[in-house]
């Protein structure tokens, strides 16, 4: 089916123009077969699901009409007013914590127990996962995929700098100084939107309950050991050890260019660099970020999980739900690594690229941790100011204090009106 990306434009417009041109009531109509109108604030991903068409009309005779958007505030627009109306979606793209937690809460999202309990049951997927979307016991929505925050580089930079791949935070903070001594920037930032992973990185390398206790509101952003550690960045980014923040060059081709030596990003990121031109093991690599405090017993590793829904109302629950089922399997998990370039959730699928299938296995370990992303573990409104807070830090690296203060203070309002 053709896909539709929906440009920056006015939200309200935008939600009314395809809330008026999707078809059916609020009755499931009970098609198990068929087209599935799908929303995605992924509009790059479009081509991807796109190409996962024929796998899946050849396997269960269900093919996605897709409609991508590439704002997230004009996204969670439309999808909020379509569950006002006879129009939801029959799937579409979340976020798994509070956001999640608040579409359950008001019966907005169809259940998929049973989805669940076969997937686990088959040895498709985890109950570590599970965990993510389970609310008083049930569980709700599937995995779109799921991504391990780990640290890219450039293999030439490294080699030409006589540098291994870091096994300990003091040897990363080594590698930074000696390409900054040669004149090459070590690390890859922003100061829009992807604010967060070095902030993320810095607490949970620190102390994991340090981070989680951010996520519930039992540690503040201006506790003195918050502050300690946006101290540390400070001093980094003062050291020149990261990227221009206003730079408009994509990613990808900086790494290739040698912009920079590294990025910190979620496995998906493989595609990006394959897109770039550069050839997985031989252009770039990747190492999971060891531990900034050496004596956690076990490496912290961000997982970054969007989860895949059906609207409780939509005229398409029932064909929605028939394809979260058949995405869980391994055919479906298969053909979406080798689409995405990504590793996949479902341990019996297969994965195309050799060091995204090393990384499932090694971060599955024992000795490594997993978190949730920052992204996924804030609740919405705090978020939404501490990427601001974040990127105006990045901007203008200074005393910390102001920024946490105003994080601080919005978590303060959100967790004053949870009761």
């Amino acid at each position: 089916m053709r896909s539709r990306t929906i440009p920056l434009i006015a939200a309200a417009a935008a939600a009314s123009l395809l809330l008026a041109s999707c078809g059916g009531g609020n009755e499931d109509d009970g098609a198990t077969t068929g087209t599935l109108d799908f929303y995605t604030n992924k509009a790059a991903w479009e081509p991807d699901f796109d190409e996962l068409n024929a796998q899946s009309e050849g396997d269960v005779d269900i093919s996605l009409n897709t409609t991508g958007y590439s704002d997230a505030a004009q996204y969670d627009a439309f999808i909020k007013q379509s569950f006002r109306t006879d129009k939801s979606p029959g799937l579409f793209t979340w976020q798994t914590g509070p956001s999640l937690a608040e579409l359950v809460d008001e019966g907005l999202v169809a259940e998929t127990t049973d989805i669940w309990t076969k997937a686990v049951d088959e040895g498709w997927i985890g109950d570590d996962l599970k965990d993510a979307y389970t609310f008083d016991g049930k569980q709700y929505c599937v995995p779109m995929n799921v991504a391990y925050w780990v640290m890219y580089y450039n293999k030439h930079v490294f080699e030409e700098q006589g540098i291994a791949e870091p096994t300990t935070w003091a040897e990363l903070d080594a590698a930074a100084t000696r390409l900054s001594g040669a004149g090459i920037t070590p690390y890859y930032q922003t100061s829009t939107l992807f604010t967060f992973p070095w902030f993320q990185q810095l607490v949970a390398g620190t102390d994991p309950e340090l981070y989680n206790g951010l996520a519930t509101g039992e540690v503040k952003y201006t506790d003195p050991r918050i502050v300690a550690i946006m101290e540390t960045w400070r001093d980094q980014q003062e050291a020149g050890w990261f990227s221009d923040a206003g730079a408009t060059v994509d990613p990808a081709v900086g790494l290739k260019q040698g912009d920079f030596a590294m990025i910190n990003f979620g496995s998906f990121f493989n595609g990006s660099l394959d897109g770039a031109g550069m050839v997985s093991g031989e252009d770039y690599d990747m190492f999971v970020i060891p531990a900034v405090n050496p004596d956690l017993d076990k490496t912290p590793v961000a997982v970054e999980s969007g989860p895949l829904c059906v609207a409780e109302n939509s005229s398409q629950k029932t064909l929605g739900l028939e394809y979260s089922e058949w995405w869980m399997s391994p055919d479906a998990q298969t053909a979406w690594s080798a689409a995405r370039g990504d590793v996949a959730f479902n341990p019996k699928a297969t994965v195309a690229d050799p060091m995204l299938e090393e990384l499932g296995t090694t971060v599955a370990g024992d000795e490594y941790e997993r978190y949730d992303r920052y992204y996924e573990a804030t609740p919405t409104p705090i978020l939404t100011v501490a990427l601001e807070q974040f990127g105006a830090f990045i901007a203008n690296p200074g005393d910390p204090l102001p920024f946490l203060e105003t994080i601080q203070a919005e978590a303060d309002d959100y967790w004053a009106d949870q009761g």
